[in-house]
Formats: C-alpha cells, structure tokens, sequence
C-alpha cells in the first residue's frame, strides 16, 4: 500500500506539467499534437481512479478504527496527501476567503465581542505595497521582453497569481489580527499562514520588548523561543509556564514556550493582556 501511495503522489507531481501545457499551449498559440493530449487525459483519468479507490480503501480502515465518517475522510487525505501540499491548499483557500472579506469590509475574522484585536498588519503595510509595485513592473516588463508563446504565457501567469498573493497575504493580516480573549488566552496569527493558540493557564508574564530577530516566521530556537516578526521586527514576548505546541505554515510541527510577536499599539495589547488574565510583568 505504502508503494502504492508513493507512486501516486509522484505520479501527480510529473502530471502537473503536462497539464500546465495542455492549458497554457493554446492560449499562447502553442497546438499540442492530438497524441500528446491524449496521453496527458488518459494518465489523469487513470491517476484520479486511483486515487478515488485509495481513498476509498483508507477510508474503510479508518472507519473500522472507530473513526465517524468525517474522521475518517481527513485521515485517508492526511495518508495519501503530504503535509505541505494540504497546508498550502488551506492557505489558497484561506487567502482566497482573507481577500474577499478584506474588499467587503467586513471586518476582523475569529474576534468576539468581548475578545480584543492585537493589529500588526499595519508593521509591513509599505513594504507589502512596496514589493506588489516590483512585482507589477517586473510582470509588464517581462510581457515585453519574453519572445516565446508558451514562456510568456507561463511566465504571465505566475506573475500574476505573485501580484495577487501578496495583496491576498497583506489582506489576510488585516482581517486575521492577533486576538486577546475575554478569559486571558491570546490568538497568535500571521495571516492565513500561522495560527497559534496560548491558554490563558500557559502564561506566566508578558512585557514590552523590541527585538529585531533574523529567524524564519514561528522557527523556535535552541531556547526555545518563537519569533513572528513583522517588519523585521517584535514588540512583546510572551513567556510561558509550559511549552504550547503549533503547527508552522508548511505543516511541520513545533513547540515554544517563549513568543515574540509584534503589535502595532504594543502598550494597550500588553495592558489589555494582562488585565484578562491577571497577569504580572517579570
């Protein structure tokens, strides 16, 4: 069974350029030979049966594990589907949804009445906007440059889901602020790429502190210690009295039991934390 899954996800990742061609070919004036097309179908038909009847057997063995049926779907994706490639569909899905409540104004996603927003988009506003002008530049500039059919239309492509990514990723920090809630526990996003929940129980202080970490987004350290800067940036580090697990954007596990992150209003994110959970400074 093992090999089987093995051959399947390899055989969807040797699909993917073929059927960028397929799609991409004709627009850019580019006619694939009718056996080439052929080919492609046939392998995609052949790969989606598989799958649906590796699927289905996963399925089957988790349900007899005891597992309700929804259980046991999302157990037979995890076998089959590797963790990054589920965690970066969820990110498109919750890019998508991040950029449509963003042009809506319908405000801050996952705060409560009673909870408090931590803003921190505002720390990487002009350099966002900074790179989504490179970004656009470089997308007409190579609209220009780039002579073959097929390049231009790849290339047209991928610059333009750039450009929306980073509009869609500022706007998912807008919408998915950091969260104080009402009963002391504190909501740590980045955008539709991290989400970090800390009980009120785990912290033992919180403080102002201004660091300016190089690490990558939520890396813990040798001491334990987990950045989400903005900016190149932190305002607060929240240490904590046992290490709270997390799940980092590309779906590798981690576990921390100091955050650093950063908020625009750092003083009231502070006071605001530590009148809900009747916490103290160090």
């Amino acid at each position: 069974m093992k090999a089987v899954r093995k051959a399947v996800r390899w055989s969807f990742a040797a699909l993917v350029p073929g059927e960028l061609a397929l799609v991409l070919g004709p627009a850019s004036g580019v006619r694939p030979p009718p056996a080439a097309r052929s080919a492609v179908e046939i392998a995609a038909l052949a790969l989606m049966t598989a799958s649906a009847v590796l699927l289905s057997l996963d399925h089957r063995r988790h349900r007899r594990t005891g597992l309700d049926h929804r259980g046991a779907f999302l157990a037979a994706v995890a076998d089959t589907v590797p963790a990054p490639v589920r965690k970066l569909t969820a990110h498109e899905i919750s890019l998508s949804t991040s950029f449509v409540r963003w042009v809506a104004r319908r405000g801050p996603h996952g705060v409560g009445d009673c909870d408090v927003p931590v803003p921190y988009a505002p720390g990487q506003t002009s350099f966002m906007y900074g790179f989504l002008f490179v970004s656009v530049v470089e997308t007409v500039a190579l609209a220009y440059l780039i002579p073959w059919p097929l390049v231009h239309a790849v290339t047209l492509v991928l610059d333009v889901w750039g450009c929306y990514f980073v509009i869609a990723l500022h706007a998912s920090c807008v919408v998915r602020p950091h969260v104080i809630g009402n009963d002391g526990s504190l909501h740590l996003r980045y955008g539709a790429l991290l989400d970090i929940r800390i009980p009120a129980d785990r912290i033992a202080s919180v403080r102002q502190d201004r660091k300016f970490p190089t690490s990558r987004l939520a890396a813990v350290d040798e001491n334990g210690v987990a950045d989400l800067a903005v900016g190149g940036q932190t305002t607060i580090t929240v240490e904590l009295t046992e290490p709270v697990g997390y799940v980092r954007a590309l779906g590798k596990p981690a576990e921390a039991h100091t955050f650093r992150f950063y908020a625009e209003d750092a003083t009231s994110a502070v006071t605001a934390l530590r009148a809900a959970g009747g916490i103290h400074s160090r």
